[in-house]
């Protein structure tokens, strides 16, 4: 099951917010966990037997290390355990098939028999889930948080569906609290509601309309230099309008049911350098990995060299994580070099100032990166390089133009005039409010009522518009084929 889908929007939600509503405190988390194995089984009831049994194996690991002691030997050897079983679980699912693969390749060419290796799928969500996992021990292990003894909390956050499939990756210490106690409020929830369909609009309205177009431009198999620019524009703004809303969902959801999810975005696309884009981009994951990879591989506390090292490999592990593909390493391997490099050169991750150079050549090192992301192989990636930088022929080939519409177009120029919209505004140090400011005490009530009034009423049109934005986003949807969120697969 999918937030955009009918199925969860008309079904699903509204049915499990009127018993989680209905039922009391007590209750509420169990609901939550019931909901949470449905949400997940709808996909495919065969694999919530492994999802529940990385969670019972993680819950105990949790117990033994809590018995051993804060970051005692025997606490030590308990963690290595719980790793090690769910990393060997991790990439028995993920990673096996393209072990076996490239293993066939390199014997085939030695003229001996491949290996027959029946094709395993990939479970949806478990790079997400094993992550939050292997979170939850380590800072047990670290002292950060407590073993839990409640089973039904534990399993719960691990599994609460609204971040279940893609992220946010949340962790364990930082909800402990909101799971044992969490208000409601009518404004908490509206708000909730706010988020969703501002992340509904992104995904339905924005990023499946540009999928299409990207899909079509990585396709072609002579694309000219237009051609190849017009996709990276296309993939680079549809990532990001889909993942995006993929976490605004979820944070709406999370808001809905009391709690409060980290933030996943904070405008990536002005970044200028790519320090500062992996502070901006996919937060809970680039923070996870610095705080669990980079820090336990030795951080910036070793020589100048292991400092660089440690950074290049979290970065390529990080690329690894995304899937069992070569670009995807190549990508992690691209992103860490220049981690090093802007390290070795004492960038500003920082800036409180837009150099537009330091902008538009961030933006371009991104975009080269979403390319070999995107692309299915390096044949594709190369490929598409190579139309890119030959500066041949601008204009876009006939088969392209032949596919486009107005409205794949107009959607693409949208999405880049919302980017500099928000991202200049962010710059200018006056973010985007829905909730209209408090008069200040000791104002006249006459002055009140004017502010209270000139507040209300940009409010009352942007969630009027926001309203039909949604709305004609639901039939887009009821429209279209079945598009699920680009993170479903890592």
């Amino acid at each position: 099951m999918v937030f955009s889908s009918n199925v969860f929007l008309f079904l699903f939600l509204p049915v499990f917010l009127g018993l989680y509503y209905l039922s009391g405190n007590r209750y509420r988390n169990l609901l939550l966990l019931v909901a949470s194995y449905l949400f997940y089984a709808w996909w495919r009831v065969d694999f919530l037997a492994l999802f529940a049994g990385v969670t019972l194996f993680n819950y105990w690991i949790g117990l033994r290390i809590g018995a051993a002691g804060v970051r005692t030997l025997a606490a030590k050897r308990w963690l290595i355990l719980g790793v090690v079983v769910d990393l060997c679980v991790l990439g028995y699912f993920k990673y096996a098939n393209f072990g076996v693969d490239s293993l066939n390749q390199i014997i085939t060419s030695f003229g001996m028999q491949p290996f027959v290796l029946t094709h395993i799928l990939l479970p949806i969500g478990i790079s997400f889930y094993t992550f939050e996992s292997i979170s939850y021990i380590i800072d047990v292990y670290r002292g950060d948080t407590p073993a839990t003894r409640n089973l039904i909390d534990f399993a719960a956050f691990v599994a609460i569906f609204p971040h279940l499939i893609a992220g946010p990756v949340l962790r364990f210490k930082d909800l402990v609290d909101q799971f044992n106690h969490r208000t409601h409020s009518l404004d908490k929830f509206a708000e909730g509601c706010t988020r969703f369909m501002q992340g509904f609009v992104k995904k339905v309205f924005i990023a499946d309309t540009l999928a299409a177009l990207a899909d079509h431009c990585f396709a072609l198999q002579n694309p000219t230099t237009g051609d190849a620019w017009l996709g990276a524009l296309a993939y680079t703004a549809q990532l990001y309008f889909d993942f995006s809303g993929y976490s605004d969902m979820a944070i709406g959801l999370g808001l809905m049911m009391g709690f409060r999810f980290m933030e996943n975005f904070n405008q990536p696309y002005i970044s200028q350098s790519i320090t500062e884009f992996w502070r901006r981009w996919h937060i809970s994951l680039s923070t996870w990995l610095r705080d669990y990879l980079y820090i336990s591989l030795g951080g910036n506390r070793g020589t100048t060299f292991q400092t660089y090292r440690n950074l290049f490999l979290t970065m390529l592990l990080g690329g690894l994580w995304h899937g069992a593909n070569v670009t995807y390493i190549v990508w992690g391997a691209w992103h860490g070099t220049w981690l090093a490099i802007e390290r070795a050169l004492g960038v500003n991750a920082a800036p409180r100032v837009l150099n537009p150079l330091k902008w538009a050549f961030t933006f371009l090192l991104v975009i080269l990166g979403w390319v070999i992301f995107r692309a299915e192989n390096l044949h594709v990636a190369w490929r598409m390089y190579a139309a890119m930088f030959s500066f041949g022929d601008w204009q876009l080939s006939e088969l392209n133009r032949a596919s486009l519409t107005g409205l794949q177009l107009g959607t693409l120029a949208l999405a880049y005039v919302v980017l500099a919209v928000f991202g200049l505004r962010q710059f200018r140090g006056q973010p985007l409010q829905l909730k209209a400011p408090k008069a200040e005490a000791g104002n006249d009530q006459g002055g009140a009522v004017v502010a209270s009034w000139s507040a209300a009423l940009p409010l009352l049109a942007t969630r009027v518009a926001l309203l039909a934005l949604f709305a004609a986003s639901v039939l887009k949807l009821s429209a279209q084929s079945y598009s699920p969120f680009l993170y479903f697969q890592f």
